[in-house]
């Protein structure tokens, strides 16, 4: 199992979302600042795809405009063929913040307000579903807690329980374990897996931890600096890069630095 550029397109049936030459520019007080420029790449189904580059190279950016918090200036997103034009219930978020919740709710009825306000269910199968993703992260002696009584890992289970309840076509997550203490991260990283385990979801994750990706990755989209641009999409056959082979994980290490950090020192020199 060898770490590998992605040559061949997947097949259209197995894409879940496309990325089609996409470029992110915004106005500041003195200047327009392009974020991400031309990228391109597609997510299949079940994929585990982290959107790994240093701070400042787009990466939040691009996952606001997947979920259509943020629109594209150049290019298309599109979600089974269908151009995203905003947000929807298809696209779920975790962000990095722990004040995601609704203070004033507790730990069930912050998973079960979206279903129904989306009409998806009524409010009894809305609690019902809630009380079964709290079971699934471990929550169930807090179903009634507020969310001023929990701890940081506690509140982002919590945000991850409410996004996955919605069962919906792809979970973004924008660092969401970055504040975390480094413990609790890893127990966090741990407990993500096992859900995509049991709910095979599909997932785009951004993380600037290399360690990190390659714990929740099975494929890797290397982004320059600013502005972000693809350098390189890694997978391992569709298997999870943390189980690669001491040797060739060592072999990986060492492609990502030549490639992100590479860059980087070409780009300085450049300038």
């Amino acid at each position: 199992m060898n770490p590998q550029s992605r040559c061949v397109p997947p097949s259209e049936g197995s894409t879940v979302l496309s990325v089609e030459s996409v470029s992110l520019v915004y106005k500041t007080q003195d200047a327009l600042v392009t974020a991400v420029s031309e990228v391109s790449f597609r997510v299949d189904r079940g994929d585990r795809l982290v959107l790994l580059g240093t701070s400042g190279c787009g990466k939040s950016s691009l996952l606001k405009a997947i979920g259509g918090l943020l629109p594209p200036t150049r290019g298309e997103i599109k979600l089974h063929g269908r151009r995203v034009h905003g947000p929807g219930p298809d696209r779920m978020m975790v962000f990095q913040e722990f004040d995601q919740l609704l203070p004033w709710k507790s730990v069930t009825e912050n998973i079960a307000f979206p279903l129904e306000m989306s009409g998806r269910t009524d409010a009894a199968e809305a609690r019902r579903r809630a009380l079964r993703f709290v079971d699934k992260v471990g929550l169930t002696r807090f179903a009634d807690a507020y969310p001023h009584t929990l701890s940081g890992g506690m509140k982002q289970r919590v945000a991850i329980a409410r996004a996955m309840a919605m069962q919906p076509e792809i979970l973004l997550m924008d660092e969401p374990f970055a504040s975390l203490d480094a413990l609790t991260r890893r127990q966090m990283q741990s407990e993500l897996l096992e859900l995509w385990q049991d709910t095979d979801i599909t997932l785009v994750f951004v993380t600037h931890s290399v360690e990190e990706a390659l714990i929740i990755g099975t494929r890797l989209l290397l982004l320059s600096s600013q502005p972000g641009r693809v350098l390189d999409d890694v997978s391992a056959g569709g298997a999870p890069l943390s189980a690669l082979a001491p040797d060739e994980h060592r072999r990986l290490l060492a492609h990502i630095d030549h490639r992100l950090f590479g860059a980087m020192k070409r780009d300085e020199v450049a300038a």
